[in-house]
C-alpha cells in the first residue's frame, strides 16, 4: 500500500454549462494505492474550487468541490475493463476528472434561499429597492378583486357612521 498527496494545476477546463473548474485551478488529491489480486485499488479524495453563475439570479459564485473516488485498475488481460494498469502505472486524470465533473451542481445557487430575478423588471429580488412589491393579479381572478374592494368600502362607511 502507498499513500500520496498530489497538487495538480489544470491545463484544461473541467466541466461545461453554468459551473466548471477553470483551467489554471489547483486540484489537491489525496490517494491511496493498494495492491490486490486483480490489479491496483485506487481510493482517495480530490478538492478544488468551481466557478460559475447562480442559476437563479446570475450572480458570480465560487464554491469548493470535494469528491471521494474508488476504482480498481485491473491488470491487462482478456477481460475488458474501464481502467487498466499500464506499464506498472495508473493514470488518475480521467478518474479524478470524471468524479469532479459529475459532482458539480446542475443548478447552482449563490445561497440556498436565493429568490432569483424579478420577472417584470429583471432586478435581483435579494437586493430589490421596492419597499413592498405586489405581484400582478391574474386576470382570471380580477372579478374577486372587485368584490374585495366593495367589502372594504362598505366596512369603511360603517366605521364612519359609528364615529359620528
Amino acid at each position: 500500500m502507498r499513500e500520496h498527496s498530489i497538487s495538480v494545476t489544470l491545463a484544461d477546463k473541467w466541466g461545461e454549462g453554468i459551473v466548471s473548474v477553470e483551467a489554471g485551478e489547483t486540484v489537491d488529491i489525496e490517494v491511496r494505492l493498494e495492491s490486490v489480486h486483480e490489479g491496483i485499488l485506487v481510493s482517495g479524495t480530490a478538492d478544488s474550487d468551481y466557478t460559475g453563475v447562480c442559476g437563479r439570479c446570475l450572480t458570480d459564485i465560487v464554491a469548493p468541490v470535494e469528491v471521494e473516488f474508488q476504482e480498481l485498475f485491473a491488470y491487462p488481460g482478456e477481460e475488458e475493463t474501464d481502467y487498466e494498469v499500464q506499464d506498472d502505472h495508473v493514470d488518475l486524470e480521467i478518474l479524478v476528472r470524471d468524479a469532479v465533473v459529475l459532482s458539480l451542481p446542475f443548478q447552482p445557487v449563490c445561497q440556498p434561499d436565493c429568490p432569483g430575478l424579478d420577472s417584470s423588471t429583471g432586478e435581483k429580488l435579494a437586493v430589490s429597492t421596492d419597499a413592498e412589491s405586489t405581484a400582478p393579479i391574474d386576470p382570471r381572478w380580477s372579478a374577486l378583486r372587485q368584490i374585495t374592494d366593495q367589502d372594504a368600502a362598505t366596512e369603511s362607511r360603517g366605521a364612519e357612521k359609528e364615529e359620528s
